[in-house]
């Protein structure tokens, strides 16, 4: 079993961009933790960051091959990138996305996810705690596809 991780654009800046709204935590930090938590659950991973959508378009389009399901979070995508949301929808394995910030109390174009109604589900507003219960359910989808294979 293989999860892919995708982070969107800017989220390198983490830690020093607006810890106020994203929280302290680095994105080196955070893609630590998921690699624990993979290891602790046998699954591997792969992450990735990208500020260029059509390098987060192939990485979806290519998933299905190597992974079981796709965690990601679009930043600044998830309101304007139908290409990132057409990926997904063809893409044949589970997105979860995920937001450090809750989008749906934030400004007016931030409310608008153009990812969610293809994602099997998303978690918001809980800081970095938003990707490791993000992955945790990226890691159940793909037992659920794996088993559903075998």
């Amino acid at each position: 079993m293989k999860i892919l991780v995708i982070h969107g654009p800017n989220l390198h800046l983490l830690g020093r961009r607006e810890p106020e709204i994203y929280g302290g935590a680095t994105l080196d930090e955070i893609d630590a933790e998921l690699r624990r938590l993979a290891a602790a659950e046998g699954i591997g991973i792969e992450i990735v960051q990208s500020n260029h959508e059509g390098e987060i378009v192939e990485r979806i389009g290519a998933a299905s091959a190597s992974f079981d399901s796709i965690l990601i979070n679009p930043a600044a995508y998830t309101h304007t990138s139908v290409a990132i949301r057409d990926a997904i929808l063809a893409a044949t394995i589970p997105a979860v996305e995920v937001h450090l910030s809750n989008i749906y109390a934030r400004e007016e174009f931030r409310r608008t996810s153009l990812i969610a109604p293809v994602a099997a589900g998303q978690v918001s507003g809980f800081g970095a705690m938003s990707y490791y219960l993000g992955f945790r359910a990226a890691a159940a989808l793909a037992r659920g596809r794996s088993h559903a294979a075998g």
